[in-house]
């Protein structure tokens, strides 16, 4: 039997376990990186462990989320990470040099190489063909240090792309067809490969828009084949040398295979407030706009932006609408400035921002209040945006421009003829933004800088055998880790000062939750289905574990968030039966006896001593996380060296 792409990066990489469905494996981690708002936790927790100097074969530090220096915390933060990377060999990309995964995939990116990055869009990179994943902060910090990345061995899922992309129908709208036909939870426990004719006409770019957004689908991660469209853009980059060929065998089985005939795509669009909740253009055509958000890790390359500047060009945007640009890098800045489509894009009324995050964690460019956004951007979560009543949609380039110039939600197609984008035969290389580390005789003599807002992170405990406690918060289905630990310009700068971050926690589902728990001391939290989908923040397991969450019980977990969980010292587990949620209440006493040893079985049972009843749980731990638990989390048990 052949393999798929993934599987043969898992095979050449595999440092523990067994390639079995639904076992544990372990990988050798080839690069790592991070950002500003998860790599302050991820290198404080690196430092603990007391290696002297990162052992992959390259890790790198970029500043792109909290580059809004209000106060002094950001900027001491990025210091901080500045001369944590130059002492423990990584290369720093400095703040204004771009979105880490624009930037990585331009200059770092390699076929057939793994990627771990503190961010849950690291699936970018399969764009170019790497098994890249998000994971948290503390996994990154052990995969620096030269440990393995554990992952359970995920199915294999297959999307057949035929047809051709009519004009103004694009990767985005790709996008949003798989979302649509497998919803945010569709593809948890699995990787999507995409493959079939009509990928040979996606670009790099393009290929790593679809692989983005696969994050949202809950994938492991999702992967493009290594081909002469790959070798093409990587000689364009310079770095032809990293090109190898990669492919599925012929025989490869998958568990799932979905055809698309992009030849029948239309232009689509996710409403509020969830990437699934995916519609042709034309059935929400008319809906009045307030403003437009083009860019994000999902769509700022040069070849968006490019577009984006010929179908604005000559033209001038709604006085009706506030419409922001933030080209992903500094490379496609300075191309696009050099080619004059910057002025273009300037001439129409748009508002350029730094190559940064920025509008997509709420760091600026929040909407008006109640007000319509079209963003082109990967997520849609209720007041991620930074408005909480705003009304955010997910859309491609193409519908951005339209609305923008027409103030009203506009099937593309209106726009007339789609102008002809020529791309360039090689890309600007500058890599000045890019600060190598000290050498390790230097590195001795770099002092690690830390400012005043850099707080202890929370040690989790020993799992006990018997525990009880009140059962703090009762959230529903598809609670994302921006419900659970917020961002947003008021919110990112903390990442490093845990006791103040956690006055916000779950302040979107119930501002009190955070006085409740310190009151309780001890607390368990009841969630739905897909309980902690999004973003890989494992500040969404420290914050809680810090307000003293020792047990979550959900209907089911995203993988990033139970592993997270785990790391902390907290124990996901879940309802034999899911008609068992309904039947426990917030405020609710509930004891365990035997947690401990359900550690080993799997099996638990949950007595709810206010309605006298018992609920039996599950939860699958394998021997490493049965023994992280039993250590009180991660940090822990690595410090037992086991």
């Amino acid at each position: 039997m052949g393999l798929t792409i993934a599987q043969k990066i898992i095979k050449a990489h595999m440092a523990e376990g067994s390639m079995e469905p639904g076992q544990e494996v372990g990988l050798r981690i080839d690069q790592t990186l991070t950002q500003d708002a998860t790599g302050t936790m991820a290198y404080l927790e690196f430092e603990t462990m007391g290696i002297p100097r990162v052992r992959t074969e390259l890790s790198v530090a970029y500043i792109d989320h909290n580059t809004l220096q209000s106060g002094f915390m950001n900027a001491d933060d990025h210091r901080f990470i500045q001369s944590m990377a130059k002492k423990y060999g990584l290369r720093f990309s400095r703040p204004g040099n771009g979105i880490c995964h624009q930037v990585h995939l331009e200059r770092f990116g390699k076929p057939g190489k793994t990627l771990i990055g503190s961010d849950s869009h690291t699936p970018t990179g399969g764009g170019i063909g790497m098994l890249a994943m998000g994971a948290g902060g503390l996994d990154v910090a052990v995969a620096m240090g030269g440990g393995a990345y554990y992952i359970t061995m995920p199915k294999m899922y297959k999307v057949n792309l035929t047809g051709h992309l009519r004009p103004f129908v694009t990767a985005k709208d790709i996008s949003l067809e798989i979302l649509r036909i497998l919803s945010v939870k569709g593809g948890v426990g699995a990787v999507i490969e995409w493959g079939g004719p009509g990928i040979k006409d996606l670009s790099v770019p393009e290929r790593a828009t679809i692989t983005n957004m696969g994050t949202e689908l809950g994938a492991t991660t999702s992967i493009f084949p290594s081909d002469e469209v790959t070798r093409a853009f990587l000689e364009a980059e310079g770095r032809g040398e990293d090109y190898v060929p990669l492919e599925s065998d012929p025989d490869a089985v998958y568990d799932k295979i979905i055809d698309i005939n992009l030849s029948e795509l239309n232009a689509k669009i996710a409403c509020p407030h969830s990437p699934d909740a995916v519609v042709d253009v034309a059935e929400v055509a008319g809906t009045k706009v307030d403003q437009v958000c083009i860019g994000s890790c999902t769509n700022s390359s040069l070849y968006d932006m490019l577009k984006v500047a010929a179908l604005l060009k000559g033209k001038t945007i709604s006085p009706d609408v506030s419409l922001s640009i933030s080209p992903g890098s500094r490379q496609v800045l300075t191309m696009l400035a050099d080619s004059g489509a910057l002025s273009d894009i300037l001439a129409s009324g748009a508002r350029v921002l730094e190559c940064a995050c920025g509008p997509c964690i709420g760091m600026g460019f929040s909407p008006n209040s109640g007000g319509v956004s079209l963003r082109t951007f990967n997520r849609n979560f209720e007041g991620r945006s930074g408005t909480r009543d705003g009304k955010v949609y997910l859309v491609s380039p193409e519908t951005a421009v339209a609305a923008a110039l027409t103030g009203v939600i506009t099937d593309p197609e209106e726009l007339g003829e789609m102008p002809h984008v020529t791309m360039p035969a090689s890309f600007k290389v500058d890599d000045s933004a890019v600060l190598l580390p000290a050498s390790p005789e230097e590195a001795e003599r770099v002092e690690i800088l830390r400012g005043p807002n850099i707080k202890e992170f929370p040690s989790g405990e020993p799992v006990a055998d018997r525990f009880a406690a009140d059962l703090t918060l009762k959230v529903g289905d598809n609670i994302t880790t921006d419900h659970i630990m917020p961002a947003g310009s008021k919110i990112l700068p903390y990442r490093s000062n845990i006791p103040h971050m956690a006055q916000f926690c779950f302040e979107v589902c119930d501002p009190s939750f955070p006085e409740r728990a310190k009151a309780a001391g001890r607390s368990i939290i009841v969630g739905g289905e897909n309980y902690g989908q999004g973003s890989s923040r494992e500040h969404a397991a420290l914050v809680p574990l810090y307000l003293g969450v020792r047990v979550v019980i959900a209907k089911s977990f995203a993988r990033i968030h139970a592993a997270n969980l785990i790391n902390a010292g907290i124990v996901p587990l879940t309802f034999l039966d899911p008609a068992d949620y309904d039947r426990l209440e917030q405020g609710d006493r509930l004891s365990f006896t035997g947690l401990r040893t359900g550690l080993e079985t799997g099996a638990f049972v949950l007595t709810d001593e206010t309605k006298g009843i018992l609920i039996p749980l599950a939860g699958a731990f394998t021997e490493r996380q049965r023994k992280i638990l039993e250590a009180g989390g991660l940090l822990q048990y690595v410090a037992k060296g086991e």
